[in-house]
């Protein structure tokens, strides 16, 4: 594919991206793969917060996404609040110069337009501003591509992220919440579309063969609450952790097999707390380094339950009956969407025996609701594929090639 003087379209993509975050690093891959098959003479890099593990891991350039590199440490010493503030004013430049080089940027998916977890004004919400301040001013067409977003409380953040959004020249959802938050933040939505998540454009493992029950993997996570529940982080902290603790210890006086998955380099502290607390060869955990090596583990587990959306996603995608450790709106939309919205237990309160309650109840359901979940990921698929369609359509308006469908999972 070329632009309109006979060069390769050259096209970025931006984001926290090879920064620990598995369900990031899958939205990457998704969007990488639709470039792959649909636009293969693009050239494309990153400007991400993990270049070094992107450039590596996906053969693409990797510029890192922040000039200060203690970007990410609390700045406590006059020296490095300093170089926080100098580095907003160099990564302005920094992002400038990026995009001026580019004919795209897409945000490949995450939540992006939200602040579900703690965030500050100052870190993503304002490089997300630089981006997509700089492609209006250069002319640079700017995707927010299937990203999540959800109301914000503080102002500051919110008006960064009503402007990125204002600015960018594409935009999609990865469900209603996020565009219904937008629309509330006062963005006008008229033409943006609501899509499945990018991660389930992903090729699902095989299915396992038949054979021994399988385990029940628990997704944990480093849980302190959201944004506006700093106050009480480390009793929202405390009760999830007892709380799912207490779940995995019941399973196992049961006899049953457990496999802890992570999706985040800061959730191995968990795993390690529940193996020390629970203390029983029946208890393992993941090495799961993406989404596809999450993939294989669910779709060998009889049942999952899971807190982090992409641990979510891969259940779901893998057709595994899913129980979801809720902490947002957007969970509880994904398993409505994928027809297991009863199924949904608050991450903030977990009761162990209440979540056991329902775990039961999805278990005897399994049968039914695994025949549930093959019938919406055959729609997710299809639904996936007028999306790439559509960023075809708006990004790339010189291409005259009929997109090619994908497989179905």
């Amino acid at each position: 594919m070329t632009s309109g003087d006979g060069t390769p379209v050259r096209v970025g993509v931006f984001g926290l991206l090879g920064s620990g975050n598995l369900g990031n690093d899958g939205s990457l891959e998704a969007v990488l793969g639709y470039l792959r098959a649909e636009h293969p003479e693009a050239v494309v890099d990153a400007l991400c917060g993990g270049a070094e593990v992107v450039g590596t891991r996906y053969g693409i350039p990797a510029t890192r996404l922040h000039w200060y590199r203690g970007e990410y440490r609390t700045a406590s010493r006059a020296g490095a609040i300093a170089g926080k503030g100098l580095g907003k004013v160099v990564d302005a430049f920094r992002t400038a110069a990026w995009v001026r080089r580019h004919d795209v940027v897409i945000v490949p998916g995450m939540g992006v337009l939200e602040a579900t977890l703690p965030l500050r004004p100052w870190g993503f919400p304002y490089a997300l501003f630089l981006l997509c301040a700089s492609g209006r001013l250069f002319g640079t067409r700017v995707a927010l591509a299937g990203v999540g977003a959800a109301p914000i409380g503080s102002r500051a953040t919110r008006t960064l992220v009503r402007w990125s959004a204002r600015l960018a020249a594409y935009r999609s959802y990865r469900d209603e919440l996020s565009r219904d938050a937008m629309r509330a933040m006062g963005v006008d939505t008229a033409r943006d579309e609501v899509y499945p998540d990018l991660a389930f454009a992903l090729p699902a493992p095989p299915a396992p063969l038949v054979g021994p029950p399988g385990p029940v993997c628990v997704g944990v996570m480093d849980f302190h609450g959201g944004n506006d529940d700093r106050g009480r982080a480390e009793e929202i902290h405390r009760r999830y952790l007892d709380g799912t603790t207490a779940f995995v210890r019941a399973l196992v006086e049961e006899g049953r097999p457990v496999r802890l998955l992570t999706g985040d380099a800061c959730d191995a502290p968990i795993v390690a707390a529940i193996l020390d607390a629970v203390d029983s060869p029946l208890v393992t955990a993941a090495g799961a380094t993406s989404l596809t090596d999450l993939m294989k583990e669910t779709a060998a587990a009889d049942t999952v339950v899971a807190t982090r959306y992409h641990n979510l996603v891969c259940a779901l995608k893998t057709g595994t009956p899913t129980l979801a450790l809720s902490y947002a709106a957007k969970s509880d939309a994904l398993m409505e969407r994928m027809g297991l919205g009863a199924y949904c237990h608050p991450a903030r309160e977990v009761d162990a025996d209440r979540l056991l309650e329902q775990f039961r109840s999805l278990e005897k359901r399994s049968a039914e609701l695994r025949r549930t979940l093959t019938e919406r990921n055959l729609a997710a698929a299809r639904h996936l594929d007028h999306h790439f369609a559509a960023l075809t359509a708006a990004l790339f308006p010189t291409s005259d090639h009929t997109p090619t469908p994908r497989k179905a999972p």
